[in-house]
């Protein structure tokens, strides 16, 4: 988090769970830049995981920001580049592929989450979780129109149809929420694959217990004890209380 004093910690991983051959699932973890990813690729065998590599890699690109509406910029400008490459590939083999993605922009104090699918990001603060990122599913649409119930939702025969995604469209269509970084926040970036298994609640419990690492691998490993139907990405960033402002070097590793 670029002129940020408050310290911080990251980790990232992901897994192709118990069902799946392939894991079509990518993930980023670009500190220095303020940029975490996760992205879902979906297409047929193995057209997903190229559209979410697409997705990182051209995010991968962004540089060093000079300022959080650089970083927004340049972060819509790689997402765009990444679409239209997707769109190309998707063209050249004659089948519609894309991706999810869901990411936290960080920079001066501040933070921003830009997503496009189920995808999701979510701030733990003062001991409650929010989801932050809102689906484009068709089950929340009609969760929104009063259509189902919530309980409904959890087994809705299309729960898993998205409404938006990178790479199926000429035009990316992403929401957004922002805020101010606050010490001790700590943000979650996962695919579906993890609340499919675990609930928001223990998700918070296991985030506020443990370093993002440890966090993150007891996440996936109750993940896949529960059967891991799908691929499974999780990423935590962690918000120190900014007594020392040292930064701390954030790990990864790959599932």
């Amino acid at each position: 988090m670029n002129n940020v004093a408050l310290p911080f910690e990251s980790f990232g991983v992901s897994h192709r769970g118990c069902v799946r051959e392939l894991n079509e699932d990518s993930y980023l973890v670009e500190p220095e830049t303020g940029l975490w990813v996760v992205a879902d690729g979906m297409g047929g065998h193995d057209a997903g995981e190229v559209a979410s590599a697409s997705i990182v890699d051209h995010l991968a690109t962004i540089g060093i920001a000079s300022s959080a509406p650089d970083l927004r910029a340049r972060f819509e400008d790689r997402l765009s580049r990444a679409n239209a490459e997707i769109r190309r590939i998707s063209e050249s083999r004659g089948v519609t592929i894309g991706s999810t993605v869901a990411a936290l922009l960080a920079m001066d104090g501040r933070y921003a989450c830009l997503w496009a699918g189920d995808s999701r990001v979510y701030l733990i603060r003062n001991a409650s979780i929010a989801q932050i990122s809102k689906d484009h599913t068709e089950v929340q649409e009609l969760l929104d129109k009063g259509m189902i119930s919530a309980a409904e939702a959890l087994t809705w025969p299309r729960r898993n149809v998205i409404t938006h995604a990178v790479g199926v469209s000429d035009e990316v269509v992403i929401d957004f929420q922002q805020g101010e970084i606050m010490p001790g926040d700590i943000f979650v970036l996962s695919t579906d694959g993890l609340t499919a298994h675990v609930t928001d609640a223990e998700i918070e419990a296991a985030a506020v217990s443990a370093t993002p690492q440890a966090a993150c691998e007891n996440l996936l490993q109750t993940v896949l004890a529960r059967g891991g139907t799908d691929n499974v990405t999780i990423v935590l960033v962690k918000i120190g209380d900014g007594r020392n402002g040292a930064r701390l070097d954030p790990a990864r590793a790959e599932g």
